[in-house]
């Protein structure tokens, strides 16, 4: 079925039918992509379909979206026909923001994975869905290390984390004049625009001329 899901959707929906461990998601297809590269806005009742199939996916989980106890955090991930490896754009981590960090680190036990996914999912986001340049970030962690006098990331303790969050966050309102999205469906719908816009980037399009 990787005419309508996609390679990796097709990969996932298979592993699962056949008993494999795979964790609870969904696709949204190659079609309705089209649909959107066509009109460049959303069908009517497309974000309902959304929140019905992130429901579904947060009841299988027993976590929520955004939740400030047990975050369901998501993948955004593009998935072509034929297998386009780095061209289209991913966004990892998603569904982190203040409150829901706080419930990754109680239920890791361990504060400095939780803001150093929360640092890289602004990042990530951030360059991706916002368009502040990856480097920008990049600049910004290295001054930080320097200022501390530490050779490696991981030196890098949970607070010095904390404090490269607001770092980020406000290198994002500097650029774009507002706050970074807290809001956790705000962070997906902004998400999967941008992977479906990637599919017409410069990456993707040098890429199938190829």
């Amino acid at each position: 079925m990787k005419n309508l899901l996609g390679g990796k959707g097709a990969g996932l929906a298979e592993m699962s039918r056949i008993g494999l461990q795979v964790p609870p998601g969904f696709t949204i297809t190659t079609e309705y992509c089209h649909e959107y590269q066509k009109n460049k806005k959303h069908a009517t009742g497309f974000m309902d379909e959304v929140k019905k199939a992130v429901k579904a996916v947060e009841k299988k989980m027993g976590k929520r979206l955004g939740d400030e106890k047990s975050p369901l955090l998501f993948s955004v991930r593009s998935g072509a026909r034929l297998s386009m490896p780095g061209m289209m754009d991913t966004v990892l981590n998603l569904g982190l923001n203040d409150v829901s960090v706080k419930g990754l680190a109680a239920q890791t036990k361990n504060e400095r994975f939780a803001y150093d996914s929360y640092r890289r999912f602004l990042n990530m986001y951030g360059n991706v869905v916002l368009g502040v340049e990856h480097h920008f970030f990049e600049e910004k962690f290295t001054e930080y290390k320097k200022k501390k006098g530490y050779r490696g990331d991981l030196d890098m303790t949970s607070e010095d984390l904390k404090e490269l969050v607001k770092i980020y966050k406000t290198l994002v309102k500097e650029h774009l004049g507002k706050d970074f999205p807290e809001n956790s469906w705000d962070q997906l719908f902004g998400a999967i625009n941008a992977v479906f816009d990637s599919w017409n980037g410069k990456r993707a399009i040098e890429y199938r001329r190829i």
